[in-house]
């Protein structure tokens, strides 16, 4: 009997926020924070080496770089929306804030390409020229890749799978694109705005 109470209690069900989805959902956050981590203080240990001359051909443009920033601010709003929408009940509530947010990021990663066709350095143009494109190019490759969970998860509320109280996905996924967003803000602020107030 004893036996059973404990399984009994075991976090398994899609509605538990201790279910092994959560979980597995807020361990790969930790590893790529980690990850972003170490490329900014590779970035700003060579800034430290060069000072003066970091960036070499100075600061980036903010003239891209800063709408493309309020995107993805927004994008965090119409997920949070949302999944606000779902956890009332509320389906053409969460179908419009994942297409919103869907549009959103498109248009960050099409604003991102354009931005990188008018830099006037290159990944082998150097230390910075190096870090600056893989740091914004993996952080662009985390919002391809919630494009395509948001995808999945739209195919699957289009489809009614989702409930007021059964949507750990949307809950999920909107908790991988509020860290997207969060590390674009780091990023965006090491970047394009640290070297301004030297």
């Amino acid at each position: 009997m004893a036996a059973s109470t404990l399984l009994d209690d075991l976090p398994i069900a899609d509605a538990d926020a201790r279910s092994p989805g959560r979980l597995g959902m807020i361990l790969v956050i930790a590893t790529e924070a980690s990850f972003f981590a170490y490329l900014l203080f590779a970035y700003f240990y060579l800034a430290s080496m060069a000072p003066g001359a970091w960036p070499p051909a100075g600061a980036p443009s903010l003239h891209l770089a800063l709408p493309n920033t309020f995107i993805l601010i927004a994008s965090s709003a119409t997920i949070w929306w949302s999944e606000i929408g779902i956890r009332k009940g509320n389906q053409t509530q969460l179908r419009l804030g994942l297409l919103m947010t869907l549009i959103l990021g498109i248009a960050f990663l099409a604003l991102q390409a354009i931005e990188y066709s008018h830099q006037t350095f290159s990944p082998d143009s150097g230390a910075y020229g190096s870090l600056f494109f893989t740091i914004t190019g993996f952080h662009g490759a985390h919002v391809f890749v919630g494009l395509l969970m948001n995808i999945v998860i739209q195919v699957r509320a289009w489809c009614g799978h989702f409930s007021e109280k059964h949507h750990l996905a949307v809950s999920n996924i909107a908790l991988y694109w509020h860290f997207v967003d969060g590390v674009w803000i780091v990023v965006f602020a090491s970047l394009y705005l640290s070297p301004r107030l030297g």
